[in-house]
């Protein structure tokens, strides 16, 4: 929908246009905060957005992080949350090949139940937020069909 106003934006170094997503999942996959920002945004300042978010969580022990996220967002988590228990680790890649990364896959599940969703399978929305409240209603559909199967059983 290049006619359409909207936040965009380019990332030279993933060669994507349009809009990144930012999720905070539990350990079910199940989301607690999104953020949906201009692909010309780094990462880095992208998970700060989310993680500002992350505050209305104080529950939350342990944030586990891709390695795109490693360097100065470890250290401005640190500043941000003074006397809070909630710490990022980072979870690398190995050197070769392929294997299974603990605690990364919760994510990209998440990322592939929401493409199945029309209205999240492409980037349709012109404003960020828009596409963030979409997120949210497809994660509350996810969440009651869950509870509906449950309460039937």
């Amino acid at each position: 929908m290049a006619s359409q106003p909207g936040e965009r934006g380019f990332d030279a170094g993933k060669k994507i246009m349009g809009r990144k997503r930012h999720l905070l999942v539990d350990t079910l996959g199940l989301i607690l905060a999104v953020c949906v920002h201009s692909a010309g945004i780094q990462d880095r300042e992208g998970a700060k957005l989310l993680l500002e978010k992350a505050t209305w969580f104080g529950w939350l022990r342990k944030i586990w992080a891709d390695g795109g996220y490693a360097g100065s967002l470890l250290e401005w988590f640190k500043t941000m949350r003074i006397g809070k228990p909630a710490h990022i680790e980072i979870v690398k890649k190995p050197p070769r090949g392929f294997k299974l990364l603990p605690h990364r896959w919760v994510v990209e599940r998440t990322f592939a139940w929401l493409g199945t969703y029309r209205r999240l399978s492409k980037d349709y929305e012109v404003k960020p937020g828009h596409s963030e409240a979409f997120i949210y209603i497809a994660a509350s559909r996810l969440m009651l069909r869950r509870l509906a199967k449950s309460r039937l059983a």
